[in-house]
């Protein structure tokens, strides 16, 4: 099936013909759906802080960091922003020349509220010698969108999502890189250092370096910190073969493979490139302005009080496990912290010696931790928190998506559509062990929950194998605790018009 040349390219990006053999036979046998217990509620595995809990863990999160503890925010950043303007390059392709949709009326209505209005304007002015609203004016709607999304005007069409305008400010603007810039200050920053990662695509890591060399100093002064931002990119050695109809590899028009970024469950070897105690993982586009970030700023704080409370508890046993002589008591105790704190039943535990009790406790509680903020559904697509079932029969938090729950069965669709929660990607994650050794997270990851997609290339159908995704599969064997944010914690932009919601004005 390869050849030779096959093998140079395989080889070329990092991959062995194993692992692409493997990838192969995935689509052949597709993935199993997971097992489910019931989705995740707050009378089932997510916690509610009460009033007196966010106080007393914004203090514990306070005293870690005057600890000398190395805090990282991360951020995944490679998304461009083409889907953002998917309605407006329909517009562009349309038969019709005036806005007609409700989409494309809500968009030129309010273009003045949009935080790019002014640099739009004023590449109007230099590429057509008109402003905006004389354009408009004139009936020349697509000359206006033209300017916006090609490469001849502000290129928001192919530049990354992270360096488009989002908020106004008295000041000026700020892009989501920004703004991701001002939450490292306020709660991941530790002894005046805020260490900031983000992952982007190689064509746009330029775009981003040049901007932060503009910007940091602004923000150091402002907030008075030192920032450490650094960038990584998908490795090549994660991207997936992609395949025909048939399942046989799909070729480019040269004869060579196709490989494709296998998705954010890639970055898991990203995330483990990094030396730090503490990692905050959120969304490049769910961000606010200044005047709405006190929720997300608390909040925060109350996530990574959670775990390091958890964590200093796991430690704790750990070293106590170490000593070889712990009594049935401390093990019986031990085994309640994991079923009540962490989740973990169905363990079959009851009833067993010293001896087996210790093996599984090391084994449950000798991993890498995260905490997340889940918010109340409000209908928004994508995961949610769940109890599953793993492959040793025990039942853990997990956060999955509609991809991975078997449709054919009433019962785990009704699960998913009526679950109270939803998964924000608001997480606060603990990567080092109890010895201060950093885990190796691919040794973590469930490879049996990636998925198939649908794509395309130059007109001819393909199917892509994604990965595990860097917070559903990638950390399926992590600590896992579920904590409800509020929903003012979530403001994703997803579409243009998103921009013109409240919470982005």
């Amino acid at each position: 099936m390869f050849t030779d040349q096959d093998k140079q390219q395989i080889e070329g990006r990092g991959m062995t013909l194993g692992q692409v053999e493997k990838q192969l036979q995935q689509f052949v046998t597709g993935f199993p759906y997971l097992k489910l217990q019931s989705a995740a509620s707050t009378q089932n595995g997510i916690f509610v802080a009460s009033e007196n809990d966010v106080k007393h863990f914004v203090e514990l999160w306070e005293n870690y960091k005057k600890e000398g503890h190395v805090v990282t925010k991360f951020v995944p950043a490679s998304g461009a922003a083409s889907r953002m303007f998917k309605n407006m390059f329909a517009f562009l392709t349309a038969e019709y020349d005036v806005p007609t949709t409700d989409f494309e009326k809500e968009f030129f209505n309010n273009i003045d509220k949009f935080a790019f209005f002014e640099s739009l304007d004023a590449q109007c002015v230099k590429n057509e010698k008109e402003s905006i609203n004389r354009l408009i004016a004139e009936g020349k709607y697509k000359v206006v969108v033209s300017n916006l999304l090609e490469k001849q005007g502000l290129n928001y069409g192919q530049l990354p999502k992270g360096l488009l305008q989002f908020h106004k400010y008295e000041e000026g603007v700020r892009t989501p890189m920004e703004e991701h810039l001002v939450e490292a200050a306020l709660y991941a920053s530790a002894n005046g250092v805020a260490n900031v990662h983000f992952t982007v695509s190689h064509d746009h890591l330029a775009l981003f370096q040049k901007m932060v060399n503009e910007k940091i100093g602004k923000y150091e002064n402002k907030f008075g910190v030192k920032y450490n931002i650094s960038f990584s990119e998908q490795k090549p050695n994660t991207d997936t073969i992609a395949v025909n109809l048939d399942n046989t590899p799909f070729r480019n028009d040269d004869g060579t493979l196709l490989f494709r970024p296998g998705g954010h469950g890639a970055l898991i070897e990203n995330l483990n490139d990094l030396d730090s105690d503490v990692v905050f993982i959120k969304n490049i586009d769910n961000v606010v302005p200044d005047r709405l970030k006190k929720d997300t700023v608390i909040y925060k704080n109350v996530l990574a009080g959670i775990l390091v409370k958890v964590q200093q508890q796991v430690f704790e046993y750990l070293k106590r496990l170490d000593s070889c002589n712990c009594s049935i008591d401390e093990l019986t105790d031990m085994l309640k912290f994991v079923r009540q704190t962490l989740c973990v039943t169905n363990d079959g535990m009851d009833g067993k010696n010293a001896d087996e009790l210790a093996v599984y406790l090391r084994k449950k509680l000798n991993r890498p931790m995260r905490v997340c903020g889940v918010v109340k559904n409000v209908g928004e697509p994508g995961g949610g928190p769940f109890l599953a079932y793993n492959a040793d029969g025990t039942v853990s938090l997990q956060i999955l998506e509609s991809s991975q729950i078997d449709k054919s069965k009433k019962e785990y669709v009704d699960m998913f559509t009526k679950g109270t929660h939803f998964n924000p990607v608001d997480l606060c994650c603990a990567i080092k062990d109890y010895k201060g050794n950093k885990f190796c997270l691919p040794n973590f990851v469930d490879h049996a929950t990636g998925f198939i997609s649908s794509k395309s290339k130059n007109g001819r159908e393909l199917k892509a194998l994604e990965l595990p995704g860097l917070w559903n599969g990638a950390m399926s064997d992590w600590s896992t605790i579920f904590v409800e944010v509020p929903l003012s914690t979530f403001n994703p932009v997803k579409t243009v018009n998103d921009l013109l919601r409240e919470q982005h004005q």
